[in-house]
């Protein structure tokens, strides 16, 4: 008899305080949180992994770079500190099936607004104007236009449609490069085997600020686009879009947004725009 006392005891021990356990496992806001995608005390956030200055997962497993440390600031504000974040890779064709399908709660990884990514997702933001440029090397003032374009050699990376932008809108007779990454296109402008290198200028200042690249390369400015970079998230998450968008208005407005642009883009001298207001998409 002692025995069968004494584990009926342990059992309704035990559902005590596994009950216990799920009625305290949600202590964020669950318009942050929830499901897959931030289930519990996580949250799960799409970046880029591979663009210095932007999403950039070091040798030593830490991600580091503007849209980091945005993404990092939002989620504190929604709730979360910095070890409950999960960083999630988001290659560029893969965000909105990311978002739809729950992966992710939201991205936050040079994802530039524009109608037909709307009709998919939904954005806060934007948080950053970005513009496509070209990047040439320092000593070389040959290029003062895009037209001056015409008859060189201007790399992009295979599936990005920005050198194919110049050749069909402003330099006709530029000779189109395509390389598999970024960092390729770099060293055959150091090597100058190419002689411009064409994406959004945002990414191409956090290239020329590594430490390898420093004092060898120059942005030209030509702002040949706009791109307006915004959070993207689950079509109809209204009350998750007002809050985010809280949360970048807050960063702006103590500064952390502007120590964060001088941070990863400063040692380019990137000229910057100034932080985009909440809805302004600039066309």
């Amino acid at each position: 008899m002692k025995l069968r006392k004494t584990s009926a005891a342990a059992a309704a021990a035990v559902a005590l305080a596994l009950t216990v356990t799920a009625c305290g496992s949600g202590k964020k806001d669950d318009a942050a949180g929830g499901g897959s995608a931030g289930g519990g005390d996580k949250i799960t956030i799409g970046i880029k992994v591979d663009q210095p200055g932007i999403g950039l997962k070091t040798p030593d497993g830490k991600f580091v770079g503007f849209d980091v440390d945005v993404a990092k600031y939002v989620a504190k504000e929604l709730g979360y500190e910095e070890g409950d974040i999960v960083f999630k890779e988001t290659k560029s064709a893969d965000r909105e099936t990311a978002i739809e399908r729950g992966d992710v709660k939201f991205i936050v990884a040079s994802y530039s607004i524009n109608d037909k990514r709307l009709a998919k997702v939904d954005f806060a933001g934007p948080y950053l104007l970005a513009h496509q440029d070209i990047l040439v090397r320092a000593d070389d003032d040959s290029i003062k236009s895009p037209a001056d374009l015409n008859d060189k050699k201007l790399c992009s990376v295979t599936g990005s449609t920005s050198a194919q932008n110049v050749k069909d809108k402003l330099a006709p007779k530029a000779q189109l490069q395509e390389y598999g990454g970024y960092s390729e296109c770099l060293t055959g402008l150091e090597n100058k085997v190419i002689d411009a290198l064409t994406t959004d200028d945002s990414i191409l200042a956090g290239y020329a600020a590594q430490d390898a690249f420093k004092g060898k390369f120059k942005l030209a400015g030509f702002k040949m686009s706009n791109e307006n970079y915004g959070i993207g998230l689950k079509k109809g998450d209204t009350e998750l879009k007002d809050k985010i968008n809280k949360a970048l208005e807050k960063m702006v407005q103590d500064k952390s947004w502007d120590k964060a642009v001088a941070a990863h883009f400063g040692p380019a001298g990137y000229q910057n725009e100034p932080a985009p207001k909440i809805g302004n998409i600039v066309k």
